[in-house]
C-alpha cells in the first residue's frame, strides 16, 4: 500500500499536496514522546501522533518514516507546516482518535495479508 492509497482510503487531510505520495508502506508506530518514535517507528512507517510542533518534522526524518498523520482533530502548528513543505515530508490529519485510527490503519494491513 502507498501512501496515496492510504489517505484516500481513510480520508485524510492532505496540508503537503507536493510531497511524493507514492512511497510504499510498511508499518504503523503511535506515540508521542519524540526520542521513543526516533528509535522505534521504523522506516517506511505510518507515524500517528498529536503533537503538531516544528519537531515533527525533524524526527519524522530522522526516523524514515513513510508519513505523518495528526489525529484527533490536530492541525500542525505553522513552523511544522513550513518544515514540513519545504522537506517533502507527507503530513496528513484525521478527525479520528488515535485508537480509532490505529485500529482502522491495522485493518487495512490486515486485509492485505488476507488477499
Amino acid at each position: 500500500m502507498t501512501i496515496k492509497e492510504l489517505a484516500n482510503q481513510l480520508a485524510l487531510k492532505n496540508w503537503t499536496p507536493e510531497a511524493n505520495l507514492d512511497f510504499p508502506i510498511t508499518g504503523g508506530y503511535a506515540g508521542d514522546m519524540l526520542s521513543w518514535v526516533m528509535g522505534r517507528a521504523g522506516s517506511g512507517a505510518v507515524w500517528v501522533t498529536i503533537m503538531s510542533n516544528q519537531n515533527v518534522a525533524a524526527v519524522a526524518l530522522m526516523a524514515d518514516v513513510a508519513c505523518v498523520v495528526l489525529t484527533e482533530g490536530v492541525e500542525p502548528d505553522e513552523m511544522l507546516l513550513k518544515q514540513a513543505q519545504g522537506r517533502g515530508l507527507p503530513l496528513f490529519t484525521s478527525p479520528l482518535s488515535t485508537y480509532e485510527f490505529s485500529c482502522q490503519l491495522g485493518a487495512l494491513f490486515a486485509d492485505k495479508q488476507d488477499a
